[in-house]
């Protein structure tokens, strides 16, 4: 059975991608990350992402896999990306189809706001 889970920006499924199709899989979880492109990635960035997923699926290993833990995940990696963001490793792409602010107001450097973060 397909399980899924989906915050704003992570979205988890337990299946492969062949060609533009999902294949149902007890063995494989499919990430994709911010598919909205809310946010400025470097490949770093995206990388850390991927390393923490890997981590938490890893920190399930032995345990039935079920809706509940991949939500766990998902929301484990969706808190992971807001320290991204809180930490200046990632922006919001201000030119993007999707400008929601989900988790926080961005910051704008001005002359007035200069050295205040």
């Amino acid at each position: 059975m397909l399980l899924k889970s989906t915050t704003r920006h992570i979205r988890l499924y337990t299946a492969e991608i062949r060609g533009s199709e999902f294949v149902e899989s007890d063995k494989v979880l499919t990430l994709d990350v911010d598919p909205d492109n809310e946010f400025n990635w470097s490949e770093d960035a995206l990388q850390g992402v991927y390393r923490k997923f890997d981590e938490l699926v890893e920190s399930f290993s032995g345990q039935a896999l079920t809706e509940y833990n991949l939500r766990r995940i998902g929301s484990d990696l969706e808190h992971f990306i807001r320290g991204l963001l809180q930490s200046g490793v990632i922006s919001y792409n201000l030119q993007g189809r999707v400008v929601n602010y989900s988790m926080g107001l961005p910051r704008v450097e001005s002359p007035e706001s200069e050295g205040k973060w």
